[in-house]
């Protein structure tokens, strides 16, 4: 068999550890296996005519080529946000514009599927979210074999408790919280950490959680400033130190007002989203006249290489897909439900995005996480 492996999306630490053990797994099975490069782009800027194009896209992986990749975060063979379902007229390959009809998007899925018979290629593994993921379903119900890999540190891609990436970034999170407090504190201030997680606020809640963050602004539940100020000038007159520390969701709102987007919307129909850190941390600071210790973690919580658990994650999914790939499986999704590792219909996907439940696990009153019953709940509590 020939089967193919891509990543898209954003990047997490512990991709190169599954695309290594894919590799691996797949080669002691006897078979091969052809990295697509820059993830769904790959099979869109393909031209079958033209070797230069092939050679361009695609890498055939070995034991050499991934020796070393699990050391590192990120992923070798790149990423992008790429839906040839859904493509711009400005960034349709030149070779197919004489193909794109009509207006925007156009759907080149049946050129994908000539450069999948061109290429060979007997069953695909797509690594990604919800978007990466909702186009492997795509490929999936046009017949092509898929066995997806959940990755995403927001962690909500429906259909399993946890995806490649959230631990390692939780843990950057609780660190560089924690960091922060020595400058906060020294200068008797009000940190606001703004964190990545879009329209979850799982990210936040945890790592407000772990750190022992006073505060927790969630996508979920729109701040009421007033009474956030009210709180956090409590919580830091009741601490020696004389500061206090609250997380907020890059998707969250204040009441009356809207999510931080700006410019144009991806293949995928998302906007880029940040700036609600600054937004609330001036609101804070003319209410309160505390100084604000104002930090956008960004990038950093995603970067660097990955903890222990998303190298463990990372490699038995790897794993698990190259059994079920090779075993000629299709339409299906590794997960991991209730402890146990297993596999799903891909078809979960189509639920949307995973929410905070809050009523189990959020004071929305108070602006905090509040675990009301741990018992039966996932490892994340999801």
């Amino acid at each position: 068999m020939r089967i193919g492996i891509l990543t898209g999306g954003g990047d997490v630490p512990g991709l190169n550890p599954c695309i290594k053990a894919v590799v691996e797994r797949v080669i002691d099975d006897g078979h091969e296996v052809v990295g697509l490069r820059r993830g769904w782009s790959a099979l869109l800027s393909i031209d079958p005519s033209d070797p230069a194009s092939v050679e361009a896209n695609t890498v055939t992986l070995n034991r050499s080529i991934v020796r070393t990749i699990d050391r590192s975060g990120g992923t070798v063979l790149h990423t992008s946000r790429t839906n040839p379902s859904k493509v711009k007229g400005s960034e349709v390959p030149e070779f197919l514009t004489g193909q794109a009809e009509g207006e925007d998007p156009h759907d080149f899925t049946g050129h994908v599927l000539k450069v999948l018979e061109h290429l060979q290629l007997d069953a695909l593994i797509p690594i990604g979210g919800d978007d990466t993921l909702s186009y492997g379903l795509r490929m999936h119900d046009e017949g092509v074999p898929v066995v997806a890999i959940p990755k995403t540190m927001d962690n909500d891609v429906h259909g399993t408790d946890y995806c490649i990436g959230f631990s390692t970034a939780v843990t950057r999170s609780v660190q560089f919280i924690h960091q922060l407090r020595t400058s906060t504190g020294s200068h008797e201030r009000i940190a606001v950490v703004e964190l990545f997680g879009r329209y979850s606020g799982e990210t936040s809640l945890i790592a407000a959680y772990l750190a022992g963050a006073d505060r927790a602004v969630i996508s979920e539940i729109p701040c009421n400033a007033g009474r956030l100020a009210e709180l956090l000038m409590a919580d830091r007159a009741a601490n020696p130190s004389n500061y206090a520390v609250v997380t907020v969701s890059e998707g969250a709102t204040i009441e009356g007002g809207e999510m931080h987007l700006r410019g144009e919307a991806d293949a995928y129909g998302h906007r880029k989203l940040g700036g609600i850190g600054q937004q609330l941390a001036e609101q804070l600071k003319g209410l309160t006249g505390v100084g604000m210790v104002e930090q956008t973690l960004g990038y950093l919580m995603r970067s660097g290489a990955p903890d222990s658990l998303d190298l463990m994650v990372a490699t038995n999914y790897a794993v698990m897909a190259a059994d079920l790939a090779t075993q000629g499986a299709s339409g299906r999704m590794v997960a991991l439900r209730s402890g146990a590792y297993t596999d799903v219909p891909i078809s979960v996907t189509r639920q949307g995005v995973k929410r905070v439940d809050v009523d189990a696990l959020y004071d929305a009153k108070h602006y905090r996480p509040k675990v009301r019953q741990v018992v039966g709940k996932p490892m994340f509590l999801y």
